[in-house]
């Protein structure tokens, strides 16, 4: 599923649809370039779970806890851009708190797959990077997080794993086409809001 963000408003929206949909196990993986947008949309996804905490890029803490204000699960906060292998990302334990909390995983792409059969891929775009207005490149990320840019547009790109996300990304799909204008449904690489059944086995 592809979606066109135009700005902060969206990207709120977007999330608080999503968290919805998602319980206690869930695991979320962000894949983007510097300045994409994953703790811009990390921190739109907390705030509509309800939890505790200022959520900022968990660079060189790696992963931060934080808990509902309510009865819902915890969101854990995960960092992987310093990470070089899955080892060390076995190495923080994240499986003990993984059936009872919401995990996200910034730059977790060829890393946390090993904590679930059972994820969602998202994959943010600015609009910028695929007009090529900017070239990121990595320069060591001393201090840096991924905040969005001034330039709020993004494409969102949602891909299922697991015998579960095939329904949930369709009910996701359901309810963002329930709220109308708030939420474009983008056509770019395919049909329309559809769900990328390959990538949901």
């Amino acid at each position: 599923m592809q979606l066109q963000l135009t700005s902060l408003d969206q990207m709120r929206a977007f999330a608080e649809v999503l968290a919805g949909h998602l319980r206690a196990g869930d695991l979320l993986i962000l894949s983007g370039n510097l300045g994409a947008g994953k703790t811009t949309f990390t921190q739109s996804l907390g705030r509509a779970l309800g939890v505790t905490g200022r959520i900022t890029s968990p660079t060189f803490v790696i992963a931060r806890e934080h808990p509902s204000r309510g009865e819902g699960p915890a969101l854990v906060h995960v960092d992987a851009y310093r990470l070089s292998d899955a080892e060390e990302l076995g190495d923080l334990d994240l499986d003990s708190k993984l059936e009872e909390s919401i995990t996200v995983v910034e730059w977790g792409a060829g890393l946390a797959e090993q904590l679930s059969t059972d994820y969602l891929g998202l994959t943010i775009t600015p609009m910028f990077d695929l007009e090529g207005d900017t070239d990121f490149e990595d320069d060591g990320r001393e201090g840096a997080d991924d905040e969005a840019d001034e330039d709020e547009r993004r494409i969102v790109e949602l891909h299922g794993h697991g015998s579960t996300w095939t329904t949930r990304l369709q009910q996701v799909n359901d309810s963002l086409r329930a709220l109308g204008g708030a939420v474009e449904l983008s056509t770019f690489g395919g049909s329309q809001g559809s769900v990328d059944e390959e990538d949901s086995q």
